[in-house]
């Protein structure tokens, strides 16, 4: 479902604009469809051929995602396994300081070496709604103030549903629109896009390496653009938003943790309005990758910030639990079935308190 197509039953139902958008709050917010204040009631402010089919729209929003099962970490995220209607799943990440990932795509495309995700392709694209829907149960479990698109999937490649998603979410969403991050290998598409937008999100950029040749090797399926070019594009976006850019650089021992890499990473991003953060490599089974040791990567943070670049080092949420991107799928799938947890998932019309699930 799409989020249009949610407002065109809306408005089939006898709903004016300020009745879609109260309704589509109170989703979001997990909250019933006909909430009011504490003193009106749905009578007061919505047509009754409206009231009468909220009850089952609930029910179809209710149903386009449940949580399958919680895996929480000791660094205070927890990590959702997410079923969708057709059951597929994806996961998505509830983050410390009221973060939260969200996925964009059943796998992907792009395939990054690096990336347990993209070992079966692309199955299918989410939809606005499904993408949304992962906001409103984790809203359910625990506040969510800044929503970050670096699930499973490529974003730019399901463009128009993701950009209807985070539409909805920093108008109806109260999320402020640099607390929506939009995470990208590189497509010059969103680069012509974004910048279009009325809810213009931070955009965060899978970097990797300076080096092409290398790149296109990680990056196997991401649009041949050069690093160069892609900081260029970036930077362009960043001066016109007023929002730094998130450089996203996976660390892999003796594949780009180099004295070179990091002088790459200088000449390229000096005096630009960027901000880099390095994580190490989550590791995965049969990948062949391995996540320097962390005496080396504090190193490689510390010189980068000596030599005047922004940077922080980051841990990817669930590591300790292998809950890697595409890792509880890979665990799910080959462990089948398995049972809902208890509490899920919180219907539209009432939410149940959990713990924090993400």
């Amino acid at each position: 479902m799409r989020i249009e197509q949610l407002r065109q039953a809306l408005r089939d139902h006898g709903a004016k604009t300020c009745h879609e958008d109260r309704v589509l709050r109170a989703w979001l917010g997990a909250r019933p469809l006909d909430s009011g204040t504490r003193r009106q009631h749905p009578a007061d402010f919505l047509p009754l051929e409206l009231r009468n089919a909220l009850p089952a729209l609930a029910t179809e929003l209710r149903d386009l995602a449940r949580i399958r099962s919680t895996h929480p970490g000791e660094d205070g995220s927890e990590r959702l396994l997410i079923e969708l209607a057709d059951g597929q799943t994806v996961e998505s990440v509830l983050l410390p300081r009221d973060g939260l990932c969200v996925s964009t795509q059943v796998g992907c495309a792009v395939g990054c070496l690096f990336c347990m995700t993209g070992r079966d392709g692309l199955l299918r694209q989410l939809g606005s709604a499904e993408i949304v829907a992962q906001v409103v149960l984790a809203r359910a479990r625990r506040p969510v103030k800044r929503v970050v698109f670096m699930g499973m999937g490529e974003p730019a490649h399901n463009l128009d549903n993701v950009l209807e998603a985070i539409d909805l979410l920093g108008t109806a969403g109260g999320i402020g629109h640099k607390n929506l991050v939009f995470s990208t290998v590189g497509d010059r598409r969103v680069f012509e896009r974004l910048p279009l937008q009325t809810v213009k999100p931070a955009l965060a950029l899978s970097l990797h390496t300076t080096q092409a040749e290398l790149r296109a090797r990680l990056l196997p399926k991401a649009p041949r653009i050069d690093p160069e070019e892609l900081v260029e594009l970036a930077e362009h976006y960043a001066r016109a938003t007023g929002y730094p850019i998130q450089y996203q650089w996976t660390l892999l021992e003796g594949v780009n943790d180099s004295a070179a890499e990091m002088d790459g990473i200088v000449r390229l991003l000096t005096g630009k309005y960027a901000m880099m953060n390095l994580i190490p490599y989550n590791t995965t089974e049969g990948e062949g990758f391995k996540r320097p040791t962390r005496e080396r990567c504090e190193e490689l943070a510390r010189g980068l910030c000596q030599r005047r670049i922004l940077t922080k080092l980051r841990q990817s949420a669930g590591q300790d639990i292998d809950g890697g991107c595409g890792q509880l799928r890979a665990r799910a799938a080959a462990a089948q079935p398995l049972r809902f947890t208890q509490g899920n998932p919180p219907s539209a019309g009432g939410p149940r308190r959990g713990r924090a699930g993400q």
